[in-house]
């Protein structure tokens, strides 16, 4: 049988590619719009202003990210297993539970911003008049305070590309007030509020959505089930906290790289390197979707003990990857300088080494997206704290060495260094326990 009459004929495959393509269509819509706000943005403010509005955004997300649980892999993991089983009045205690938990940590971190606002001024931004900056963008932590809880539930209701939807409308706000502030000489601080306003619409809209399906699949009462009908108790706080440390090394390590350009060098530098990283992470545009609708079939089969099935499902999805991410890949190393020239304008030129070391490292990423939530579906979630935390601190350390001396480049490459370790070690022990299980069963 022909490899592309395999990849059509495999029902599994084909619904993952439905659910992807309805995300990717909105996802693509939104990709237009957020290259149209780089492109303003990037002119309107100039470097050093464009990478002020990268440490400020990037602070209030690393400290949220600090107390998270990821409640949406909790929600899919075993909310999505009781949903399987018919298990309704399970499901609906642990998605009550992982809503308040997510809650309380949205208003802690908001709090912690506030409190170091003063702080990340001095040792972050260095420059003086910007705490109100880091206080103002932190409300945004109160409008996503159930923003993960609600990304699982609409994963596990088989409704993620609602996602794209609210997405494509928090997009269209946003860039209308960057256009108007582009043309009409805005400052940073209406640019800044009209991310903050895209990010209201997407954590208040997420909620709204996510309550809706909860009264489709659970009933309208769902909400007054009892915290005691959660059987596994022990196992649902070791699978919480693992994913918060997780979570914790994840963007101390490899999603916070504004704040430490920012501290080893400057916010003329951490502007660059915006551009750069922006850039790259357009990969996830086409990669984000496959991620959110993997990770429950993965875990369905995961439960189903259908490991020669979970096999030719993760070959199909790493095939398909590959191919579309050595494409992409490819286009920023060859005409990286002139994406540059047409996203940001000739200033940003300095940022294209850094372009260059960033692509290799996170092509290789998004191939093998699936790392993580294999070893989520696999039940070992402390596997992952273990490699990012090691590969991390080396990054860490060699970043102290290298970054001041060699700039973003440097940078680039120690992140590029840090996906590649850190993926290809989770990938081999994903396989290695599948082998295991299956000889098993």
């Amino acid at each position: 049988m022909p490899i592309f009459s395999k990849f059509k004929n495999d029902p599994l495959f084909a619904k993952v590619i439905r659910s992807s393509g309805a995300l990717f269509s909105s996802n693509t819509i939104s990709l237009g719009l957020s290259v149209l706000q780089g492109v303003l943005v990037t002119r309107l403010l100039g470097p050093a202003g464009f990478g002020l509005l990268g440490v400020v955004m990037a602070f209030a997300s690393t400290v949220n990210s600090l107390f998270s649980f990821r409640m949406s892999e909790l929600v899919v993991r075993y909310g999505g297993e009781y949903l399987n089983r018919g298990e309704k009045d399970k499901a609906s205690a642990i998605i009550k539970a992982a809503g308040l938990t997510e809650g309380i940590v949205s208003l802690f971190a908001f709090f912690v911003v506030i409190l170091t606002a003063g702080l990340a001024e001095q040792v972050l931004a260095k420059t003086p008049g910007a705490a109100w900056m880091f206080t103002v963008y932190a409300l945004g932590l109160l409008a996503n305070f159930n923003t993960e809880t609600s990304t699982g539930i609409l994963q596990i209701t088989d409704r993620i590309k609602l996602q794209g939807t609210l997405n494509l409308v928090q997009s269209i706000f946003t860039t209308l007030i960057i256009v108007g502030a582009f043309f009409l000489n805005g400052t940073l601080s209406i640019v800044l509020g009209a991310y903050l306003l895209g990010k209201t619409i997407l954590g208040l809209g997420m909620f709204i959505t996510a309550q809706a399906q909860l009264h489709r699949v659970l009933g309208n009462g769902w909400w007054k089930t009892p915290f005691s009908k959660l059987t596994s108790t022990h196992e649902l706080i070791r699978f919480a906290f693992s994913s918060n440390i997780s979570a914790t090394i994840i963007k101390i390590f490899r999603e916070s790289e504004m704040i430490w350009i920012g501290l080893f060098l400057d916010i003329t530098a951490v502007g660059y390197y915006r551009v750069a990283y922006t850039l790259v992470h357009f990969l996830s545009i086409p990669a984000d979707p496959l991620i959110s609708t993997t990770f429950p079939e993965i875990n369905r089969l995961v439960v189903d003990k259908a490991w020669q099935r979970l096999k030719d499902f993760l070959r199909k999805i790493t095939t398909l990857s590959l191919a579309y991410n050595f494409a992409l890949g490819l286009s920023l190393v060859f005409l990286g300088r002139w994406i540059i020239l047409i996203y940001s304008g000739e200033q940003y030129l300095p940022a294209y080494p850094a372009l260059i070391a960033l692509t290799i490292g996170l092509v290789f990423n998004y191939i093998l997206f699936w790392n993580r939530p294999l070893l989520l579906s696999l039940g070992l979630p402390e596997f992952p704290i273990y490699v990012t935390l090691v590969v991390g601190l080396l990054k860490l350390g060699f970043s102290f060495l290298l970054v001041a001396r060699f700039g973003i480049i440097a940078a680039g490459a120690l992140l590029s260094f840090y996906y590649i370790a850190s993926v290809s070690i989770m990938v081999w022990r994903g396989l290695k326990e599948i082998k295991r299980l299956e000889i098993r069963d």
